[in-house]
């Protein structure tokens, strides 16, 4: 590891120690703490973003299949009233057998 660059470090001195500075800047390996600092603000911002919006989408969620189990409670029972109002205009009309509206059934004789 004496060599970098086809370079001896060990007989360049402060010039090679320079050089290995300035190349390592220029490949964006040696950058001041602000950049850093800033870079990991930015990070920092973006990730409380996205766990505000996912809190928020979590949110919409619930309050979406509350709203879902809600209304298929509903739907039920309009089914079932759907079911008992069809029931009595069927035995008005007569359609219904057995029922006590039913005319087609002849009453026993008394």
């Amino acid at each position: 590891m004496s060599e970098l660059l086809g370079v001896n470090v060990a007989q360049g001195g402060v010039v090679a120690l320079v050089t290995l500075f300035v190349l390592f800047i220029y490949l964006g390996r040696l950058v001041p703490r602000s950049v850093v600092d800033d870079v990991r603000k930015d990070r920092d911002d973006r990730l409380q973003e996205l766990v505000s919006e996912r809190d928020s989408w979590r949110e919409a969620f619930r309050e979406s299949e509350a709203a879902r189990v809600e209304a298929q409670s509903q739907v039920g029972e309009l089914l079932e009233l759907s079911r008992t109002a069809d029931h009595v205009l069927r035995s008005l009309r007569g359609e219904v057998p057995g029922d006590a509206m039913d005319r087609s059934v002849a009453a026993p004789p008394s």
